[in-house]
């Protein structure tokens, strides 16, 4: 019998948010923070005794900050990180989709900030802060 809540909502409860190929999750990634930022351009002009006149220009800048803790022995992996880290070199850019499979744009990595926690022998964190900051580009 399927869970209710994968039933009622229709997700997955493997799959939290995937970015191109890399799907987070329990085994790879569990982030506990996700954040966007969208903006919208308007352009103002000056005018004589009145408020400045305004325009819609577009779509501004669509930013995603997604933050959490890698415990391998909990949930995540090292490897995952070193996996981002792989995509933010080539300098390509993938379709982000959350847990419905909703395509919220295609974005590339630009910063993965990582604070290494309780380090043990042989210099092995036993926990990974994580910080993935995400542009949307189309």
């Amino acid at each position: 019998m399927a869970d209710a809540t994968t039933s009622l909502t229709g997700a997955s409860p493997a799959q939290l948010l995937t970015l191109g190929l890399f799907v987070f999750g329990m085994d790879t990634i569990a982030y506990s923070d996700f954040q966007r930022r969208m903006s919208w351009r308007h352009e103002r002009s000056d005018r004589f005794k009145a408020r400045a006149s305004s325009q819609f220009t577009g779509p501004g800048e669509d930013a995603v900050s997604i933050a959490g803790l890698i415990v391998p022995e909990v949930a995540g992996n090292y490897g995952a990180i070193t996996t981002l880290i792989e995509m933010a070199d080539t300098g390509g850019n993938w379709p982000l989709l959350d847990g419905f499979g909703t395509v919220l744009g295609h974005f590339e990595i630009d910063r993965i900030d990582q604070t290494h926690r309780t380090v043990l022998a042989g210099g092995i964190p036993r926990a990974i802060d994580f910080v993935l900051e995400l542009t949307r580009i189309d």
